[in-house]
C-alpha cells in the first residue's frame, strides 16, 4: 500500500513540473529572451532540479519499501510454513496418543473380562463346595438364604407392627378415655331414683272408709280397674304401689281426683279412670314433643311419638328410658362431633335405639330387633335403622353410627348413679308374671301385686267356667314355680265376674 501511495506522489510531482515547463515555455516564447524571462526560466531549472532530486528520493524510497515488503513477505512465507510444520506434527502426536488410549482401552477390557471369567469360574468353583459341605444344590442353598431373609424382616416387620399398634391403642385408650369423660360432663345428667310405691296423705279418717267403701267394692273396683294395690294403714298415709309406671300414674291421678272430689263409688271411679288415661296421654305426647325439640328432631314419622312417650314412664335399671334416650344422644352428638362424623345422623340413631322396648310388653322378643323392625317399616334410613338392631350385638355392627350408638348406650348406662339392678330385676320378675298368666286362652287382663306375691287374674265369663278358672289357676302357679325365681310365696288370684245392666227409660 505504501508503495502505491509513492508511485502516486511522484505521478503527480511529474505532471506539475511538466506544466511548470509548459508555462515557462509559453512565457519565454512571448518575452522574447528578455531578463524576466530568463530569471522564471533559471527559477524553473532550479524547480526541475529540486523536481529531480525529489523524484530520485521517492525511488530510492520507494526501492526501500519493495525491499522491505520483500522481506516481509519472506518472513510470512517462512513462519506459515513453520505453522504447517507445526500443525502436521501436533496431529500427528494426537493420532498418535489416540492410538494408544485405544490400545489401553482394548487392554482393560481384555483384563476385565478376564478377572470377570476367573471371579464366575471361582464363584462356581465356591458354590460347588458349598454344595457339597451342605449337600444341596445352590438353587437350593439360595431358595434357604431367601427364606432365611424373609423370614428375619417378617419378625422384624411384626415387632415394628406391634410395636406401633400398642402404641396406638394407647392413645386409643387416652383420646377415648378424655372424649368419655368430656361427655359425660357436657350431659350433666342428674340421678335414677325410681320408686314403685307412690305415698299419699289422707285428710281424715272418713276418706279411708269411703276409699275402701262398703264391703271394700270401692277398693276392689279401683284395684281391678288400675291394677294398682292400695295399702292404707292406721294413720292417714295411703300407699300406692304398682310396678307399672304408667299405670301407677293413672292410679295416683285417679286417687288424686276422687280424694278431692269426695264423691266415691264404682261408677266415679271407671269416670276418673277414663279422665286419667286421657291425662296419661297428653302427659305423654308432651314428653315425646319436648324430647324430640331437645334432640333436634323435628321430622320422625308421627306414628312413633306414642311410642316415645310411653317410654316416659318406663324404667330400665332404674333408669327412665326416655330421659336415657335423650342422654345417649347427647353423648353421640358430643363424641361424633370431636370425631368429625355426622352429629345429627348419630343423635338420632342414639335417640331411637331403646324405642322397641315400648313394643316389649306386648311383643315377644329382643327390643333391638323389635324397634329397627318399626324404624324400618317407617322409612328410617338403613344406617340408623342398623345401628339400632345391632346395638345388644344381636346383629354384627358393620357401621361407624352403630359402634357410636353402642358407646353411647354404655356411658349413659354406666354412669354413676344411672341405674339399679335390684329394681329392674324386680320390674322384669313383674312384667313376666303378667306374660304367663295372659297367655292363657280366656284372660282378660292381669295384674302382678302385692309387690309380686300376688297375680290377680280377670277372665271372660264366657269363655271361662268355674270349675276351669280352678284349673287355670293351678297351671298358672305350677308355671311360675317351674320358670321364676322368687323370695317367699306367690298367690294366684283367678277372678270371673259378670254384670247385668239395663236401662230405665
Amino acid at each position: 500500500m505504501l508503495s502505491n501511495v509513492v508511485l502516486w506522489l511522484a505521478l503527480l510531482l511529474a505532471v506539475a513540473g511538466l506544466a511548470a515547463a509548459v508555462v515557462v515555455a509559453i512565457v519565454v516564447l512571448r518575452g522574447g529572451g528578455s531578463r524576466a524571462g530568463r530569471e522564471a526560466q533559471a527559477r524553473l531549472d532550479a524547480e526541475a532540479e529540486s523536481l529531480r532530486v525529489r523524484a530520485e528520493r521517492l525511488d530510492e524510497d520507494r526501492a526501500a519499501l519493495e525491499r522491505e515488503r520483500a522481506h516481509w513477505s519472506e518472513r510470512h512465507d517462512a513462519d506459515r510454513a513453520a505453522l504447517e510444520r507445526d500443525r502436521d506434527s501436533w496431529s500427528a502426536r494426537r493420532e498418535a496418543e489416540r492410538e494408544a488410549l485405544d490400545t489401553d482401552r482394548r487392554r482393560w477390557r481384555e483384563e476385565r473380562d478376564a478377572e470377570h471369567l476367573a471371579l464366575d469360574e471361582l464363584r462356581q468353583q465356591a458354590q460347588a463346595r458349598m454344595a457339597a459341605i451342605a449337600g444341596m444344590s445352590p438353587d437350593e442353598a439360595r431358595a434357604e438364604v431367601r427364606d432365611g431373609i424373609l423370614h428375619e424382616a417378617r419378625l422384624a416387620a411384626a415387632r415394628e407392627a406391634r410395636g406401633i399398634v400398642d402404641a396406638a391403642k394407647r392413645e386409643a385408650r387416652q383420646r377415648a378415655a378424655g372424649l368419655i369423660v368430656e361427655a359425660i360432663e357436657h350431659v350433666a345428667a342428674e340421678q335414677t331414683a325410681e320408686t314403685v310405691v307412690v305415698m299419699m296423705t289422707l285428710p281424715n279418717d272418713d276418706m279411708k272408709g269411703r276409699i275402701i267403701g262398703r264391703e271394700g267394692r270401692n277398693i276392689r273396683a279401683f284395684e281391678q280397674l288400675t291394677g294398682a294395690n292400695i295399702l292404707i294403714d292406721e294413720s292417714q298415709t295411703l300407699l300406692l304401689s304398682c310396678f307399672d309406671p304408667v299405670r301407677r300414674e293413672i292410679a295416683r291421678l285417679m286417687l288424686e281426683a276422687l280424694v278431692a272430689d269426695g264423691n266415691i263409688h264404682p261408677a266415679r271411679i271407671e269416670h276418673e279412670h277414663v279422665r286419667a288415661q286421657r291425662r296419661i296421654d297428653e302427659v305423654m305426647a308432651q314428653a315425646a314433643d319436648d324430647a324430640l325439640a331437645e334432640v333436634g328432631i323435628v321430622d320422625l314419622a308421627p306414628e312413633l311419638k306414642p311410642l316415645l312417650g310411653r317410654l316416659a314412664f318406663r324404667s330400665s335399671y332404674g333408669q327412665n328410658v326416655l330421659r336415657h334416650l335423650v342422654e345417649s344422644a347427647q353423648l353421640a352428638g358430643t363424641i361424633a362431633a370431636e370425631l368429625g362424623l355426622d352429629v345429627v345422623r348419630c343423635r338420632r340413631a342414639a335417640f331411637l335405639h331403646d324405642i322397641g322396648k315400648a313394643l316389649t310388653p306386648d311383643h315377644q322378643g329382643s327390643h333391638a330387633l323389635l324397634g329397627a323392625e318399626l324404624l324400618r317399616r317407617h322409612g328410617e334410613d338403613p344406617d340408623i335403622v342398623h345401628a339400632v338392631e345391632a346395638h345388644h350385638d344381636e346383629v354384627e355392627p358393620a357401621t361407624v353410627e352403630a359402634v357410636l350408638v353402642q358407646a353411647a348406650d354404655a356411658i349413659s348406662g354406666s354412669r354413676p348413679g344411672a341405674r339399679k339392678e335390684s329394681l329392674e330385676a324386680y320390674v322384669e320378675r313383674m312384667e313376666q308374671l303378667e306374660r304367663i298368666a295372659t297367655a292363657k286362652p280366656g284372660v282378660a287382663r292381669a295384674f302382678a301385686m302385692q309387690a309380686g306375691h300376688e297375680v290377680r287374674v280377670m277372665v271372660q265369663p264366657t269363655e271361662v267356667g268355674d270349675d276351669e278358672a280352678q284349673l287355670m289357676a293351678r297351671e298358672i302357679a305350677s308355671e311360675i314355680e317351674s320358670s321364676l325365681t322368687y323370695p317367699g310365696q306367690i298367690r294366684v288370684t283367678v277372678i270371673r265376674e259378670s254384670r247385668a245392666t239395663a236401662t230405665a227409660h
